[in-house]
């Protein structure tokens, strides 16, 4: 069940910067090895949950993306160890990475964290769990995703900077990479806004055809709370 994802994730590592045409549109520089940075498992919104709340003052981004769910225990991988690698993941999700835009812009310029950017309640939204049968190379899957009936985001894992064993052996090496853990493989172009009362849906295909367990499907709402976005 999906919403045993939460429950037995300690961490969501997300990969940054890993489709060259993501890197373009938002002018950014072309990571010379691969980073990552950290969203908490509170973010976790799993299907039939609720919508994605926006906080105030906030321009609010999706970035859909491919996800692995850890199964073993993982440390100082060999990059050249696909086996290795693709052994240790458990399953698969779909996963749309929310992001404060404007709160992540800021932080750049002034070399602050990206944190509060990442991390609010409702910022991961996942499909259910993908059976690794079901995908059986994920570097051979096409991710969509469309805000109402505007397709913004398609395009095909394969494009990845950075394949999923150099990914797993980067973060293996900084720190471990613990079962039920969730990793962020990173987002292809067409990122974009979303407001309050937009329908996200997203999907992913193999060999054309869609996994219905991959589906999402969730609505943007104006988060109400003491939060509201003012520059740091």
């Amino acid at each position: 069940m999906a919403a045993s994802i939460r429950a037995n994730c300690r961490k969501v590592i997300c990969i940054g910067r890993n489709y060259a045409d993501h890197i373009t549109e938002l002018n950014s520089a072309k990571p010379k090895q691969p980073f990552f940075f950290l969203k908490p498992a509170s973010a976790i919104l799993v299907p039939d949950e609720g919508p994605v709340l926006r906080p105030q003052g906030t321009n609010l981004h999706y970035e859909v993306e491919l996800a692995l769910v850890m199964g073993k225990t993982v440390r100082d991988l060999d990059p050249n160890d696909e086996k290795g690698a693709l052994d240790a993941i458990h399953s698969y999700l779909l996963g749309i990475d929310m992001t404060a835009r404007n709160v992540q812009d800021e932080a750049k310029k002034k070399g602050l964290p990206w944190s509060i950017a990442k991390g609010f309640d409702t910022f991961l939204p996942v499909s259910q769990e993908i059976a690794k049968s079901r995908l059986p190379d994920p570097h051979n899957a096409f991710l969509r995703l469309s805000v109402g009936s505007q397709v913004r985001q398609a395009d095909s894992t394969g494009l990845m900077l950075y394949r999923i064993p150099r990914l797993l052996a980067e973060i293996s090496r900084v720190m471990t990479l613990e079962k039920g853990d969730v990793v962020l493989t990173g987002t292809p172009k067409g990122v974009g806004e979303v407001k309050s009362g937009d329908v996200m849906k997203a999907s992913i295909e193999v060999d054309g055809k869609e996994l219905e367990e991959g589906r999402i499907e969730v609505e943007v709402e104006d988060r109400v709370g003491r939060y509201r976005y003012s520059e740091t």
